[in-house]
């Protein structure tokens, strides 16, 4: 698949799935939170329930932190099991997102990316605390990093692009969007037209019915050639 369009100026990332290991590292906290708990927890369940309220209380007005969206999220999966919540469960939580290091071809792939002279931007549905760890792990290759918290609004609302879109100073056809979320990223192109490479991890995240990325990788380290093929690079 070749992109269309001309070179953009800019490359924005999910950063979640995409660039940092969040499936495992969810996982592993998980695991610490629910192992003190005692008790056979189907963890897989508890992870899916967690995530069905956690998109649920992203969709709610007013806005809330993803701070406190995750701690109420986990507060309300863990009542559905019959677990008692405390607020050190939210914390390990919260402070597992942050340490959770990156793909390990991803340091290398920014700075070739930056190398080749775009500019890199991360739009992401946490708060900057949260993502402060994670983006010091990225070798300093992200020129601006967007989050939720400062755009009031989580993916996939049209809210938190606009919002991007305004800081970085560009328009729509300005940028390629690099994600690995068809339900949050994804679902957004498809509303708003922009362009995408759709990171397919092979994690069983499957793509839309009605939209199509305009380019598929299995990792970042395809990134360049994709880019390359379209005569960017």
């Amino acid at each position: 698949m070749t992109l269309p369009g001309n070179r953009p100026r800019w490359l924005t990332f999910d950063c979640y799935g995409t660039l940092i290991q969040w499936d495992e590292g969810l996982l592993a906290a998980m695991d610490r939170i629910l192992s003190a708990k005692g008790g056979d927890i189907d963890q897989p369940a508890f992870i899916a329930t967690y995530d069905r309220h956690e998109h649920a209380l992203e969709e709610e007005r007013p806005h809330r932190s993803f701070g406190d969206v995750s701690a109420i999220a986990l507060e309300r999966a863990m009542g559905e099991f019959g677990l008692a919540f405390t607020p050190d469960d939210a914390e390990i939580l919260t402070s597992s997102i942050g340490r959770m290091p990156p793909f390990p071809e991803v340091v290398e792939t920014l700075g070739r990316l930056k190398a080749a002279g775009f500019r890199l931007a991360i739009i992401s549905n946490t708060d900057d605390a949260i993502i402060a760890g994670n983006v010091a792990q990225l070798g300093g290759h992200v020129d601006r990093v967007i989050t939720a918290e400062q755009a009031g609004a989580y993916k996939p609302t049209t809210q938190i692009f606009h919002h991007a879109w305004k800081e970085l100073g560009i328009g729509m056809n300005d940028l390629v969007h690099i994600c690995a979320s068809p339900h949050l990223d994804l679902a957004a192109a498809r509303r708003l037209g922009f362009r995408t490479v759709w990171v397919d991890r092979g994690t069983g995240r499957k793509p839309l019915s009605d939209y199509s990325a305009d380019a598929v990788v299995p990792d970042l380290e395809k990134v360049p050639g994709v880019l390359a093929a379209a005569g960017w690079i």
